[in-house]
């Protein structure tokens, strides 16, 4: 197996590949100190930021403190950016670190069953795409390697920030002789900006297929954890409560938590430049002001009891849906 590498021990990082047909990208896993529970650790996948265009798995949060302190195994993964790569691969890649783990879990004393993804902005879009289309071997209009198509990439819940859950709506409308020096991140991620009225036509079809919002799950979805910042300036909080509604229609549990004031990438601490050099977003924003304001939409599943967002929910809520009793 690519990667293959001694079992990781205690709380230091293992870094493996994970990817046969792309043996650049990486992932790291941070497993708690002590023994695991005899199922094995559950894992939490994380996903970065960063436009599908920028960065890297070490854009992420403490794993030490998120959450390998609370008994998780915690993975971060890279996978491949756009424009070079479009939607569906950063899926695949995400779907291929998933069977790694999964083969790996003996080894590595993970738990198979017990699997959760968090992602933040393009990360988030990431997670939730896979947790909706686990069932289906085709991932928008491309298929992901045939060989992989029986492997389980299924997971227990998600926890997504902020994610672009309608990419069609966060395209515009075709705007003729519209300067393209600078492409959007959405243009990027679904193989470049339209020059006619027809290829933008094309372009809207193309997000409509990798918009997780409009997915139609095969089976019912996994429970997810959404926050968004209301005054999100790069994507508005009506994308996840799209998300949120369109989860509950499919007969999945959703919570919504809609921060007051906060903007795009809260998530992260404040050493990562999600977006590039000089570019400030919201960053540590979450863990400085864990009792901000908020308000909350619930249907069914995990009770947060009226507690405002913070790590320590987030925690809560993994543990709700991956620690065994």
């Amino acid at each position: 197996m690519t990667g293959a590498a001694p079992a990781p021990r205690g709380a230091e990082p293992h870094t493996a590949a994970f990817s046969p047909e792309h043996p650049d990208l990486l992932l790291d896993l941070v497993t708690p100190p002590g023994p695991p529970p005899s199922a094995g650790w559950p894992v939490i996948v994380w996903l970065h930021g960063g436009g599908w265009r920028l960065q890297d798995r070490t854009a992420r949060p403490d794993f030490d403190a998120h959450f390998a302190a609370r008994g998780f195994a915690m993975a971060s993964i890279d996978y491949r950016l756009a424009p070079r790569w479009r939607h569906p691969a950063q899926v695949c890649d995400l779907r291929r670190a998933l069977r790694w783990l999964r083969a790996q879990a003996g080894r590595l004393r993970l738990d198979p069953a017990r699997i959760g993804l968090w992602g933040s902005s393009a990360g988030g879009h990431v997670a939730a795409f896979t947790a909706l289309s686990a069932a289906a071997p085709r991932a928008g209009a491309q298929q992901c390697p045939a060989q992989d198509d029986p492997a389980d990439t299924s997971v227990a819940c998600a926890v997504v920030g902020y994610p672009p859950s309608l990419i069609d709506e966060l395209l515009g409308p075709w705007a003729p002789g519209r300067p393209h020096e600078r492409t959007s991140p959405e243009e990027d991620l679904l193989g470049g900006p339209a020059t006619s009225a027809a290829e933008h036509a094309a372009l809207l079809q193309r997000g409509r297929l990798a918009s997780p919002a409009r997915l139609e799950p095969q089976r019912r979805p996994p429970p997810f954890f959404i926050l968004h910042g209301t005054a999100d300036a790069l994507v508005p909080p009506e994308q996840s409560r799209a998300l949120h509604e369109h989860l509950a229609a499919a007969g999945g549990h959703s919570l919504l938590y809609l921060v007051e004031g906060f903007g795009h990438g809260f998530l992260n601490p404040g050493t990562v430049e999600e977006l590039g050099p000089g570019i400030r977003l919201d960053n540590g924003r979450l863990a400085a002001e864990p009792e901000a304001e908020f308000r909350a939409e619930r249907r069914g599943g995990f009770d947060p009891q009226g507690r405002p967002a913070s790590f320590e929910l987030i925690g809560d809520f993994f543990a709700h849906h991956l620690q065994r009793a």
